[in-house]
């Protein structure tokens, strides 16, 4: 399952690599996404303007105060 880790990523710059790096995988894959706050914007975003992303399967867990894992799923 291909990993993202974007604590240590500048703001302006996640939704972009996060954007790319789900691109480039293949239908069936999963992204998973490490943030330091629950990726709920960037859920909508998704839902609303990337067709291969299932939505449905989307899943979050917070695993510390300033750790969630988001699983972005790729139909």
């Amino acid at each position: 399952m291909p990993r993202l880790d974007v604590r240590d990523v500048p703001p302006a710059e996640r939704h972009s690599r996060i954007r790319t790096r789900f691109a480039d995988m293949d239908s069936g894959d999963t992204l998973e996404l490490v943030n330091d706050h629950e990726p709920k914007p960037l859920f909508y975003e998704f839902q609303a303007e990337v067709e291969a992303f299932d939505a449905d399967g989307y899943e979050v867990e917070q695993q510390a105060s300033d750790e969630y894992v988001a699983r972005f799923p790729k139909q």
